[in-house]
């Protein structure tokens, strides 16, 4: 019986990287990469991130991908992040980033068992905005083909999949109110609340995402910025809403709970009219709340995506059969209209966060990172 060291066994694992690096195409990979690194802790991206040009290249273990990144996703949270809000204990420099798609372009001698250099696979996991991701197998998806469309599913269209599913209690002829439903993830809200046959109202702030929520479906957009959203629901929707799909916070949250019919269910997805604050916080009118969803028999809850990952493979391969079918857009915003173009390479990652941040993007917002000239993958 052979019996290896750890050293050996990092050995010849190290061999395959070697002979998988020269055999994709015959381009190898470089010993350096960029990507974004946070340096301070701070809720202004451009203050709290640096893009470092001379990083090593990150060698996969044993069951692991080392995922050459092609587009990048980019969340309202990255700067919650960046902040330091989801884990106090993790300090400077930390990688940022939550979502990737690319090829695998080495990998572990486990990992190889289902994955192959060349396949295209899609992730979500920490340290995406760089060149290259190391990126567990075991919670990697693979993809027909590298392109943004199946990127949008793995924060946006999970999260609305499984908060709906698990928390809204949808059924056919239920009323359903998505806040910011032009956005990464209120485009698949209305998208699935419409499958579950439900009555759809969507809030947006302009009249091209208007025209877009029409275009998928959504039974009464609103354009805030051209009708008062709450004279709207009061005249139109009198008995009230059954659900909330909620991400924007603050005075968007009060008119929600108020909207609530009997029984009615708000879930808070996200609060993104504070997320640029120093607390992080809008305000809200809490003081009133207990008495509201009393009278109203009503259920306020949270959802945050990484309390729900038991869900998420279920959730991410019916998403895929969805789209497949051409039963859900998956709207992608590459800042073809932002005041210097598209979104290509990590340096535009900072302007696509303050363009997320003016509340102009259409659909899931994604950065391209393009191949190196001397690249052939």
């Amino acid at each position: 019986m052979l019996r290896l060291t750890a050293a050996g066994a990092r050995a010849i694992v190290d061999v395959s990287y070697a002979r998988h690096f020269l055999d994709f195409q015959g381009s190898a990979i470089p010993r350096a990469m960029q990507k974004l690194v946070v340096t301070r802790l701070s809720p202004n991206f451009r203050e709290a991130v640096t893009l470092r040009r001379d990083c090593p290249v990150p060698l996969p273990g044993d069951g692991d991908l080392l995922v050459r990144n092609r587009f990048v996703g980019i969340n309202a949270s990255d700067i919650n992040y960046s902040a330091g809000r989801y884990d106090p204990s993790v300090k400077p420099p930390f990688d940022i980033g939550f979502e990737g798609i690319g090829e695998v372009v080495a990998l572990g001698l486990s990992a190889s068992a289902k994955y192959s250099v060349g396949q295209a696979v899609a992730y979500m996991a920490p340290g995406s905005f760089a060149e290259y991701t190391v990126v567990p197998a075991s919670i990697a998806t693979p993809v027909p083909s590298v392109k943004p469309e199946y990127l949008t599913l793995l924060v946006s269209g999970t999260t609305a999949y499984i908060s709906l599913k698990e928390l809204g209690e949808l059924s056919e002829g239920k009323k359903v109110l998505v806040t910011a439903a032009a956005g990464g993830t209120g485009q698949f809200a209305v998208q699935l609340s419409k499958i579950a046959k439900c009555h759809v109202i969507g809030t947006c702030s302009s009249d091209e995402k208007l025209a877009f929520l029409k275009s998928i479906g959504c039974d009464r957009p609103i354009n805030y910025k051209a009708e008062p959203v709450a004279t709207v629901l009061k005249r139109e929707y009198p008995e009230g809403v059954d659900v909330v799909y909620e991400s924007v916070g603050g005075a968007m949250f009060d008119l929600a709970v108020d909207a609530l019919a009997i029984k009615g269910r708000l879930m808070v997805i996200g609060f993104i009219s504070g997320y640029q604050s120093p607390t992080g916080l809008s305000p809200v009118k809490a003081g009133a709340l207990p008495v509201k969803l009393l009278r109203k028999s009503a259920r306020l809850q949270g959802f945050f995506l990484n309390h729900y990952l038991s869900k998420y493979q279920a959730a991410m391969e019916h998403l895929l059969e969805l789209h497949s079918r051409g039963e859900l857009v998956c709207e992608v915003d590459l800042g073809h209209l932002a005041p210097e173009g598209r979104f290509i390479g990590l340096d535009s990652i900072f302007r696509a966060v303050d363009y997320m941040y003016t509340g102009k993007n259409v659909g899931k917002l994604v950065v391209e990172i393009p191949h190196s000239a001397s690249s052939k993958l």
